[in-house]
């Protein structure tokens, strides 16, 4: 017994060894760069083909082809992706989102040039570098931990390293060259990539999917590191393989047995879950939001007319075998599960492949039961609120955080699910009655793929797709006019997971039965990459990328759609979406109508009294006691405050005095660690910033928080309850009524948006209007008619509190004015 435990225990120290050097590799990429580099796998399997290849194909000897890969094939493709990929979208400042969108597309890219270059079939050749010692892959990783740990620490590189990790717009300033302490980070986790890859090909499958999937697991050692902590991360992966390889002596009986052996052999899958979902998201995850796409307007009815010429093309083919063809619908329909989530809602989903995938198993199953159709629609109830296993995470989580938790219940549902044989084992799916032919199912087909392109265009076009696209451009300016944002993130994930299960039960019927490969986590990267290259939030995009994911690989050899969407995704940020040359809703031409100046605000004077406030006693806004402390030192020290109606209070002090804090905790997107805030006789202490929009509190933001994509009105519309009663009469005051109310709010100079932000607040009704440096960016024009307002407001009876740096506008509004020095509140 304690031999076969020593033997297992080798044996996880070999796989935990590879699974430490991935981690390695990761958490100094990051580090480096702040990226989260998905396609480490891919690179790790391309640099196992090319060992093999020279070694077993061309004869060389091991050792040259070793130190070839290695030390030049690898940081170089490290320094190219720096160089070529990722730089150029680091230089207007980082983004998180377009940055996973690229590396998405360096995965896909790689994949598929393997598969074309060396085919999609398994080798089990691969020569074994460090020879069979199971001691040296754990011997490796610990001296490269050793080894970057020393650097980092007492080399000049190293203390670059911390600079630009701690503060890299500050570590520019001082003169160090980030751009190559990023060559660096890359070139080193690249040389990582490549030796996991060497290490792992000679006892695991070596094709151009399994690889690129087993390093992509073990991502949850760099995750349980929080993507900085090195001895963390091989600590975390040595222990895990120990214990993997030690969960194999289980061989439990009864039903739960699969599943537990399941859960034991795939140890750094269930990691990967619990770190993505239960521990705190990683750093650069949960900053400002992203934009992975860019909305699209509407498609003209010729070019729609034209799209269902060729749908119905296939049809016209002579013979009935339309064996192709019948897939091109029903990856459509999976695909706009995408253009709902990301395109619509803004959110990274790398995992509708786990809800393509049960939608399919599902409908096997009720098959037996029930007649296919019955048994489909049944299957996608039933998979719809799985779909809160994304929407949870996304409530708290959003970038690399929302990305690695998506993309974690995948993979789990892929390896705990749809590949174990006691759930899919001879599973068989029949066609409804009546369309047991390919034609006849193919026009089924296009059936419910209008239907259900009806069902998403609704849902975009109306108030709640308006909230969808706010949740999209501004999260924080979304919750801050009242929009619902967990409501929406949830309904958007519940629908996406509906619209996935239909479309995988459909792939699963037309097929006949129920492969596993068809849902892999692999080509959920494929499937996003793929929408957002092509416009995530046009209703045309799943109905292209289909035929173009299906066509290629039908027409060529497997691997050529994946090449070509990788190829477009690292092209993300400096070309717009292919959809983005259709013509669009704001011109006849596809672009938006040249910038102009909106006219000026109209004179104030005394606006008409809002009559829903009119019926209500006048509210007053009271802090009490308020208290925060950020780790040990106080930020806000017992301030309490008074707002009252019909007066203007500003707050003014110097920089680092708490003031932004005090507004935070007053807007609800800061809960002080003692303290209230009341709204009359309303504890709003505890409230979201969207709970005390409806209640009459509304605010405005230092950094103009408007939605891009919507228009100026539509902008008001968000604020605005249920109806239009109130939009006409802010865009009226804020001299937004003419035709500026059309343009969208991309194109607007900094002194208008600051206009269409305020009418958005005021669209709400607001009995307290709380305003963050509403002055900043105005000439001195602007600044005046913004004065007259805040009187105007006052005068109507809100409460209007000003935090502004200009003391001219201060003097000549504010009513009260108060000072914040070292957290207090001095009158």
């Amino acid at each position: 017994m304690a031999s076969l435990t020593y033997e297992l225990a080798l044996a996880g120290l070999s796989v935990g060894g590879a699974a430490a050097l991935t981690g390695l590799g990761l958490v100094v990429t990051h580090r480096a760069t702040g990226v989260l580099n998905l396609a480490h796998g891919a690179v790790a399997m391309v640099c196992a083909f090319l060992l093999r290849q020279l070694v077993v194909d061309a004869g060389w000897p091991l050792p040259a082809a070793a130190c070839l890969v290695l030390l030049v094939v690898a940081p170089g493709i490290g320094l190219a992706l720096e160089r070529g990929v990722f730089r150029p979208l680091a230089a207007p400042g980082p983004d998180p989102a377009r940055a996973l969108v690229a590396s998405t597309g360096v995965f896909v890219l790689l994949v598929g040039g393997a598969a074309l270059l060396w085919g999609e079939g398994a080798r089990d050749d691969a020569p074994v570098l460090l020879g069979d010692d199971p001691w040296a892959p754990s011997a490796v990783a610990v001296a490269l931990a050793l080894l970057v740990a020393a650097a980092t620490r007492w080399t000049g590189l190293g203390r670059r390293l911390r600079a630009v990790v701690d503060d890299r717009e500050l570590a520019a300033l001082g003169g160090i060259d980030a751009d190559r302490v990023a060559a660096a980070g890359w070139a080193f986790g690249s040389f990582t990539a490549g030796l996991t890859g060497v290490l792992l090909a000679p006892y695991v499958r070596l094709d151009p999917y399994g690889l690129p999937l087993l390093v992509l697991e073990v991502v949850a050692v760099a995750v349980a590191a929080r993507m900085r902590s090195l001895p963390l991360a091989v600590g975390a992966a040595l222990a895990l393989g120990v214990a993997q390889a030690q969960l194999t002596r289980l061989h439990p009986e009864g039903w739960a047995g699969p599943l537990v052996r399941a859960v034991g052999a795939n140890l750094f899958v269930v990691a990967l879950l619990v770190a993505a979902l239960v521990l705190p998201g990683v750093r650069g995850g949960s900053g400002a939001p992203g934009r992975p796409v860019r909305p699209a307007g509407r498609v003209p009815a010729g070019l729609w007319a034209v799209t269902g010429v060729l749908f119905l093309l296939p049809l016209a083919l002579s013979g009935d075998d339309l064996r192709t063809a019948v897939r091109v619908p029903a990856l459509a329909v999976v695909l706009l599960s995408l253009v709902v989530v990301t395109g619509r809602g803004g959110q990274i989903s790398l995992g509708q492949t786990a809800f393509a995938g049960l939608g399919a198993l599902f409908t096997g199953l009720l098959g037996a039961e029930l007649p296919p159709l019955p048994a489909l629609f049944t299957a996608v109830l039933l998979v719809a609120p799985l779909g809160l296993l994304t929407a949870w995470p996304a409530i708290r989580r959003r970038g690399l955080a929302l990305a690695l938790a998506t993309l974690a219940v995948g993979v789990a549902v892929s390896r705990f699910v749809l590949d174990q044989p006691y759930a899919t084992s001879g599973l068989v799916l029949g066609r409804p009655a009546g369309f047991a032919s390919d034609r006849r199912y193919y026009l089924l087909e296009l059936a419910l793929l209008g239907g259900c392109l009806a069902l998403v265009a609704a849902l975009r076009a109306g108030r709640t797709g308006r909230a969808l696209a706010a949740v999209r451009d501004h999260e924080e300016g979304a919750g801050a006019a009242g929009v619902p944002v967990p409501a929406l993130k949830v309904l958007a994930f519940v629908a996406g997971a509906a619209l996935a299960a239909l479309g995988g039960g459909l792939l699963a019927t037309g097929a006949r039965a129920f492969d596993p490969a068809e849902y892999d986590p692999v080509r959920g990267l494929l499937w996003f990459a793929a929408v957002v290259v092509l416009g995530a939030d046009h209703l045309l995009t799943p109905l292209a990328g289909a035929a173009l994911l299906v066509g290629l690989d039908a027409g060529a050899r497997g691997g050529t759609a994946a090449a070509l969407v990788g190829v477009l995704a690292l092209l993300v940020g400096r070309v717009p979406p292919l959809t983005g040359l259709l013509p669009g809703r704001y011109g006849d031409e596809g672009t938006a109508p040249a910038r102009t100046t909106p006219p000026p605000p109209a004179a104030p004077g005394r606006p008409a009294p809002r009559t829903t406030a009119r019926h209500l006693p006048a509210p007053v806004l009271r802090v009490e006691g308020l208290t925060v402390h950020r780790g040990a030192t106080p930020v806000l020290l017992d301030v309490g405050l008074v707002l009252r109606p019909a007066r203007v209070t500003a707050l003014v002090g110097p920089n680092g005095a708490g003031k932004s804090t005090l507004f935070d905790c007053l807007a609800g997107t800061l809960r002080p660690g003692s303290g209230r805030v009341l709204l009359g006789s309303a504890d709003l202490t505890r409230l979201p910033p969207q709970a005390r929009a409806r209640l009459g509190v509304a605010r405005t933001f230092q950094r103009i928080a408007v939605f891009p994509s919507l228009t100026v009105e539509e902008n008001v519309l968000v604020g605005a309850p249920p109806g239009r009663g109130g939009v006409e009469q802010q865009l009226r005051l804020l001299g937004l009524h003419g035709p500026v109310r059309h343009l969208p709010a991309a194109d607007l100079p900094t002194g208008t948006l600051r206009r269409v932000e305020l009418a958005r607040a005021l669209a709400g009704r607001p009995r307290v209007l709380l305003l963050d440096e509403p002055a900043a960016g105005l000439d001195a024009a602007e600044g005046a008619a913004l004065a007259r307002l805040l009187r105007a407001l006052a005068a109507d009876g809100t409460a209007v509190f000003v935090v502004e740096h200009d003391l001219d506008l201060v003097a000549g509004t504010a009513d009260t004015v108060l000072t914040l020095e070292a957290g207090r509140l001095r009158p």
